[in-house]
């Protein structure tokens, strides 16, 4: 049985003050809400934190609030947010992706900031200790009890994905940030002192370790959607190994708004599992003034996959996961354009 190391547990009497105790306990002080994805990590040594901040309960962090638009709390669980009947309606790819992560087990823990905070991903370092103490550490888990860290003879730190490289490719597993991307959401983050709000995009940073662009002390407390337009059309394509339970080797994200005339008026696409952070197609714009015909998905989809440039990090063949792209790029907007979901 694996155990975690030995930890303290701190519950929080509001948000500001969790993050006072996270300012206080950094650099290893962590959150814990579902604890979906850190208990196992804690288990693995991946996270080793000396000071748990217990947010679950925080009724500020609960909720889904209409107003202008929709306000989501970050301690929402994914089970509520899939079967919730405004987000189905009017942020489908929401709910789509909410729906797909995990078992239904894991839902019912899982919360939403969790999810959008999920650490990144490889196949080096979601190992035990023992397994990753047998090769090496990386530069992502730098060292164990044993000391037996992977090191170059200089000693820097090595990727074992890239070992020339001098950053960390861990992957984004992570399946409600590109939906709300392609949503156009915006996150509020809270700190002891005050609190920001950003387009939810921003928060996230192409590397492996460093992957969120927050302060060690802030926290996503909040997601907020602007108010569902006449026009507006998601959904979210998850590829995987197995139709349930397993993390995205690929997932697309796509939202567009027709006009009157039946032509795309905006959209948004979005790539996840294929980089150290979600990835928004810019190429986007030109399906601006379209009806979406076959010639112009085939031809958007090769050049939307062109930014999917996954490593040997996770399940399944790279190359393969990279043709795949362009099949699901094209398959999303197919289906928006009005053909059928695959089940």
């Amino acid at each position: 049985m694996m155990r975690s190391s030995a930890f303290r547990y701190y519950r929080a009497r509001t948000v500001r003050d969790a993050a006072a105790a996270l300012r206080d306990g950094i650099p290893d002080a962590m959150l814990l809400a579902g604890g979906t994805d850190l208990v196992p990590n804690m288990k693995r040594r991946q996270q080793t934190p000396s000071l748990l901040v217990g947010i679950r309960h925080l009724r500020a962090l609960g909720g889904v609030r209409n107003g202008h638009g929709l306000t989501i709390g970050a301690c929402v669980r994914l089970a509520d947010l899939a079967a919730h009947r405004g987000i189905a309606a009017g942020y489908r790819a929401l709910a789509m992706a909410a729906g797909q992560v995990a078992t239904p087990q894991i839902r019912n823990m899982a919360t939403l900031g969790g999810n959008l905070c999920l650490d990144t991903r490889c196949t080096y370092y979601d190992q035990s200790a023992e397994w990753r103490d047998a090769i090496g550490w990386c530069m992502k888990a730098p060292g164990s009890a044993g000391g037996h860290a992977c090191t170059t003879p200089d000693g820097a730190s090595v990727c074992w994905v890239a070992p020339g490289s001098d950053r960390c490719w861990a992957v984004s597993s992570t399946d409600t940030a590109p939906a709300l991307v392609a949503l156009g959401a915006d996150v509020t983050l809270v700190a002891a002192d005050g609190e920001r709000r950003m387009p939810l995009e921003a928060l996230y940073r192409d590397d492996g370790m460093a992957y969120l662009a927050k302060l060690p002390d802030e926290i996503v407390s909040a997601v907020h959607l602007a108010p569902g337009v006449t026009g507006w059309r998601s959904t979210y394509w998850k590829l995987r190994r197995r139709g349930s339970f397993d993390f995205p080797v690929l997932s697309v994200a796509a939202a567009i708004r027709l006009d009157a005339a039946g032509r795309v008026a905006d959209a948004r696409v979005v790539l996840g599992a294929v980089a150290s952070h979600p990835v928004l197609v810019p190429e986007a714009v030109t399906l601006v003034g379209t009806r979406l015909d076959d010639a112009t998905l085939d031809s958007f989809a090769l050049v939307a996959a062109a930014h999917a440039k996954p490593l040997d990090n996770t399940d399944l063949a790279l190359g393969w996961r990279k043709k795949m792209a362009r099949r699901y790029v094209a398959g999303a907007l197919r289906e928006l354009r009005g053909a059928r979901h695959p089940d």
